[in-house]
């Protein structure tokens, strides 16, 4: 729903002057976001809600809007109020249907308070009178603490924002080291040991890696630690190991000290190596841990040693 609100600028500092015309061709300054419509400076606003309650998401209701700009709230005898209002650094909403200015609390009770109501998702609201937080108020004022699913100004959810984090670690796969080689005309033997190893460990392949997402006044942070590499070695065995250990010419034919295996039969194999991840985050209240995993593959050949006899 639109609503528009049509205000008159006084051209003179402290007075309001009847509406007239411009004298001149020129249209007189308006206010940022506004603009001259040849009588009065016209601002157009959205209303985020219901008339009265704007942007209200009712007790324990996940949905309705949030504040969409420089609209204004009610409070349930019909005065105006504003949508929001920063005060000791941190933005408190308007919550109509509770007649309280609230925002997440960023240090909850533990889960067992009664303020949870069994829950162990969701959030806390702080919610303090308008007198508390638009005006210096009381020395103590009152501040009701309540549970929802999620609040219409925060945008995401600290899940949503775990997400976010998680993304902007750009986890992949890691990058197979084999040995033998999975090159055009290379062939390994039968009996002989193979190797595997990540051949390019970092942040983003082998972890730990930490990120922050932050929106509507929470911040969530999550790591993320590699568990281990699961080796399908295509001839129906798996290996699971860490980053292993990269060949060198110097260990001849020694088996692989950490992730190595042998082949019994010639033939050409698909090589897939699987990395499993645990993300645990924590923010808004909330945490949890997030299962990943990652693939990628290779194919290489193992033949046998032919013997000659004269």
């Amino acid at each position: 729903m639109r609503a528009r609100l049509i205000a008159l600028v006084a051209l003179a500092v402290g007075l309001l002057v009847p509406p007239v015309a411009p004298a001149s061709a020129a249209d007189p300054p308006c206010p940022p976001g506004s603009h001259w419509t040849g009588v009065t400076c016209e601002w157009e606003i959205v209303d985020p809600g219901a008339p009265g309650t704007p942007g209200d998401p009712g007790d324990g209701d996940s949905g309705g809007g949030g504040d969409a700009g420089p609209a204004v709230c009610q409070t349930p005898d019909g005065a105006e109020t504003p949508c929001s209002v920063e005060r000791h650094g941190i933005t408190h909403h308007w919550w109509a249907s509770r007649a309280c200015y609230g925002y997440v609390e960023d240090d909850p009770p533990p889960f067992d308070d009664p303020v949870w109501e069994g829950r162990t998702d969701g959030v806390i609201v702080a919610c303090a009178p308008p007198e508390c937080v638009i005006e210096s108020g009381p020395a103590e004022c009152y501040l009701d603490m309540f549970w929802v699913a999620s609040v219409p100004w925060a945008g995401p959810s600290p899940r949503e924002l775990a997400d976010r984090a998680v993304a902007a670690m750009y986890l992949k796969p890691v990058t197979i080291g084999i040995v033998p080689e999975d090159l055009p005309g290379r062939v390994g033997l039968v009996g002989m040991p193979t190797w595997m190893w990540v051949s390019d460990p970092g942040e983003s392949t082998t972890g730990p890696i930490t990120r922050s997402a932050s929106a509507g006044g929470i911040t969530v942070t999550a790591t993320a630690r590699i568990d281990r590499i699961v080796w399908n070695m295509g001839d129906g065995t798996t290996v699971a190991c860490g980053v292993g250990t990269p060949y060198a010419d110097s260990y001849g034919k020694a088996s692989s000290p950490d992730c190595g295996h042998h082949y019994t039969e010639q033939g050409r194999y698909t090589v897939t190596a699987t990395s499993y991840w645990t993300v645990e985050w924590a923010g808004g209240g909330q945490s949890g841990s997030i299962p990943l995993e990652f693939s990628d593959s290779t194919q290489i050949t193992m033949g046998e040693a032919q013997v000659l006899v004269q």
